[in-house]
């Protein structure tokens, strides 16, 4: 079974909250869709682990904060029959960081959380990226949470 990570990163600019949004590549999974960063365990790979090198991999960047979203991303993948409970992290990264993407994206966007809807159609995505944010700007992130990176 495939064990998954999903990551939601964002930018604090100008008193602001921006979530960065990546185009899929035309030969990848999820084609041309705009979703956050994510990606598979490797072997002997915590969930930890494997968010941070799939940030790194898919961004070029590392994170400046790194934490545990308390909640999981839940879905029904019919073809492999399969249910998947993901961990989903939040990191930010500096607002002024060149991004570098892999060639699993064509495109990058930041975007706010009112256009959220408009670019990410997977409901559970949206749902933990409103949480994120919720718990960003009301200051509501527990120590739990936060992972050193």
């Amino acid at each position: 079974m495939k064990r998954l990570i999903d990551a939601y990163l964002y930018r604090k600019k100008d008193h602001t909250i921006e979530f960065l949004v990546l185009k899929r590549a035309k030969n990848k999974i999820y084609s041309g869709q705009w979703r956050m960063v994510g990606g598979k365990l490797k072997e002997n790979e915590s969930y930890t682990q494997a968010a941070l090198r799939e940030i790194k991999e898919e961004t070029g960047s590392t994170p400046v904060s790194f934490w545990t979203i308390p909640s999981i991303n839940t879905f029904f993948e019919h073809e492999s029959n399969t249910i998947h409970l993901i961990p989903a992290f939040a990191a930010e990264i500096e607002s002024t960081v060149s991004l570098q993407l892999n060639n699993e994206h064509t495109n990058y966007e930041w975007i706010t959380i009112d256009s959220v809807e408009d670019f990410i159609k997977w409901p559970e995505q949206v749902r933990l990226i409103k949480m994120a944010h919720d718990l960003l700007i009301s200051n509501s992130i527990l120590p739990e949470w936060i992972i050193k990176a």
